[in-house]
């Protein structure tokens, strides 16, 4: 599709700048070597004294140019200390002279006669053309000045980017997954192609649609599949060009942003991150009527004064649905939501199918045993691990992009580049009954998910990690579940108690992911000793000013009670970690030794030095113990 920019600054056609540059540079040059560069012209021989060379027969050739005579001597003679066998004289006109050419004819000069130059030409190339050239670069410099005054004073244009419809570069193909979201866009491509089919039976397609989802799951990449699709112009921008230093400019924008919709009739317009300028009004701490409101009151005004017949179609992306105004979501505005959802295991697959189309992929990647290990990873996760697998490839030279290629690519997006830091031999130690207490207690816990690698090689900031694979997406957490997770993120704390008798900081990461995990048990999902009763709001917004601007919804004794349960949960949870981990010290003992010995000890590896598993665990999400220190 072609790419117009109505907001810009229409592009000059003028020459280009570097040319003026060189012109500036060639008219200093010429000014430098005109004035102090060498001269090239020969010295300058009094008349008198050229026909007495003349006449003493040391004239061998002259050049007649009007009143100038150039010549050449037979013997070199000195002219102004110089000695030299070239000369110039004048010819004296005004007095006259009709015998020099029979006097040079009579003492054997060779005579060679040219038309006199044309003094103007010379006038002008020597001294105007410097001058018009460095007046016309003054009249650039002070052009685009102007040009630049003038954009200044445009800002109130919106910066919208309009694809005609010469040529589709995205489709509906192009999308893996989100087949509802996908189905409910294809409504509104067919609506664009023939709204007479819907209007025959008096239907009306909602005026705007809300793509929301998490970061990364290919909203943006839907929105432009809609436009190759409908064929018609696509009219793209950022809801946060809108907003400038200057009060007006937002609203101004939104404006012209709908005049040309209205002009492009029927078109679609898609704003990205919508709640950069949609933030719900009102009740934050300091809050005025700022900008931003002003932009979002056009905004709603401007989607209320669509025309049934406009065929115009507003298309808006965020993954904050919760922070946005609620008028901007009520029917006639936004009032149909599409959910683009994380990935299956089926669409990753077909994801990464897709980024990978153009890689040479070695016999051992398995790109469905790979989906089935990024659980939780968005499309531009997915892009982001085969770039990266593509980019480790080439760093070691090789001629196709290998397994272990992707596994270190997905080690260095979820913990980061490895680390090349040496530990002391007690440190290393730490860190591997660290480790190893994490994988015991999910070994042999039968909720947790499988384990699928322990190592302590430093990757990010932590130095030793615990993965856990679940083994198929899963969207509903059971109590034991979570209590199972609770006990495997404080199994590496237990096995410093029961291995040292001491504890470290290399738990803190530990710790906090436990105690927000017990406190969402506790206060949201009715998984305490409250019973069935929500304790907390599904959303905090504290960073808007809403939370400090409503009363507490728990009373203090209640809030002590909840940090009591919270506490008391934890302590549970570690009780049994410590009980496992007792229960199966010579396995504990085992991994930490093949930790120390190999760094990195797998799947197939555990199975052997940890026994099998008493049953196929429930499959959760991808968890990684990593952290500050080491987790």
């Amino acid at each position: 599709m072609t790419e117009e920019r109505p907001g810009d600054r229409p592009p000059t056609t003028g020459a280009p700048t570097w040319i003026w540059w060189v012109l500036l540079a060639l008219v200093v040059a010429w000014n430098l070597f005109a004035f102090f560069g060498p001269s090239s012209r020969p010295p300058e021989l009094p008349y008198s004294r050229f026909l007495a060379e003349v006449d003493a027969e040391n004239v061998v050739a002259v050049r007649i140019s009007g009143a100038t005579i150039e010549g050449e001597l037979r013997e070199p003679i000195e002219i102004d200390e110089t000695s030299t066998n070239r000369f110039v004289t004048h010819y004296p006109e005004s007095v006259g002279h009709p015998d020099l050419v029979a006097r040079l004819d009579r003492h054997g000069v060779t005579i060679d006669v040219e038309p006199p130059p044309n003094e103007l030409v010379g006038l002008l190339f020597v001294n105007v053309l410097p001058l018009l050239l460095l007046l016309g670069l003054l009249w650039w410099i002070g052009r685009r000045s102007l040009a630049g005054q003038m954009e200044m004073f445009s800002f109130g244009r919106s910066r919208v980017r309009t694809y005609t419809t010469e040529r589709p570069e995205v489709t509906f193909g192009d999308v893996a997954d989100a087949e509802e979201a996908k189905e409910d866009l294809r409504q509104v491509v067919e609506f664009l192609r023939d709204p007479a089919k819907y209007r025959r039976l008096g239907a009306r397609l909602p005026r705007g649609f809300l793509l929301v989802g998490p970061p990364g799951t290919g909203k943006t990449l839907l929105a432009r599949a809609v436009a190759g699709e409908a064929n018609v112009p696509f009219l793209f921008i950022s809801a946060s060009e809108f907003v400038e230093m200057f009060v007006g400019v937002g609203a101004s924008r939104v404006r012209d942003l709908f005049t040309q919709a209205k002009k492009h009739a029927p078109s679609i317009v898609f704003i990205d991150e919508l709640d950069a300028v949609g933030r719900r009004r009102g009740a934050g701490v300091g809050t005025v009527n700022d900008e931003r409101e002003q932009t979002l009151n056009q905004l709603l005004t401007e989607m209320d004064g669509f025309d049934e017949r406009d065929d115009i179609v507003v298309l808006a992306a965020t993954n904050r649905p919760d922070v946005l105004d609620p008028a901007l979501l009520r029917p006639g505005r936004f009032d149909r939501q599409i959910v683009v959802p994380m990935p299956d295991r089926e669409a990753r697959e077909q994801i990464l199918r897709i980024h990978t189309q153009r890689m040479r992929l070695g016999d051992d990647v398995d790109l469905g045993e790979l989906a089935a290990q990024t659980v939780g990873m968005s499309g531009a996760d997915l892009a982001n691990l085969a770039n990266e697998a593509a980019l480790l490839a080439a760093v070691r030279d090789a001629e196709v992009v290998e397994r272990r290629d992707f596994d270190r690519a997905l080690d260095k997006i979820l913990l980061g580049a490895e680390r090349h830091t040496v530990l002391n031999r007690r440190d290393r130690e730490i860190v591997a009954y660290h480790e190893a207490g994490h994988a015991v207690v999910a070994w042999f816990s039968p909720e947790a998910d499988p384990v699928s690698k322990v190592t302590i090689v430093p990757h990010g900031r932590a130095l030793g990690v615990t993965a856990q694979l679940p083994e198929e997406d899963r969207y509903n957490y059971t109590r034991t579940y979570l209590c199972t997770r609770l006990a495997v993120m404080l199994g590496g704390r237990s096995a410093e108690e029961v291995v040292f008798d001491e504890i470290t900081t290399g738990a803190e990461s530990d710790l906090v992911e436990a105690t927000k995990l017990a406190r969402r048990m506790v206060t949201r999902w009715g998984m305490g000793d409250f019973g069935p009763v929500a304790l907390s709001t599904d959303e905090e917004q504290p960073f808007l000013g809403y939370e400090l601007a409503k009363p507490s919804e728990v009373s203090d004794a209640t809030q002590a009670a909840i940090d009591r349960n919270v506490n008391e949960l934890l302590e549970r949870q570690h009780a049994a970690a410590r009980k496992l981990v007792s229960e199966h010290r010579e396995a504990l003992d085992r991994l930490a030794a093949a930790l120390l010995d190999h760094e990195t000890v797998h799947r197939e590896e555990l199975e052997r030095i940890l026994g099998p598993r008493s049953r196929r665990a429930s499959a959760g999400s991808t968890d990684y113990h990593a952290g500050e220190g080491f987790s």
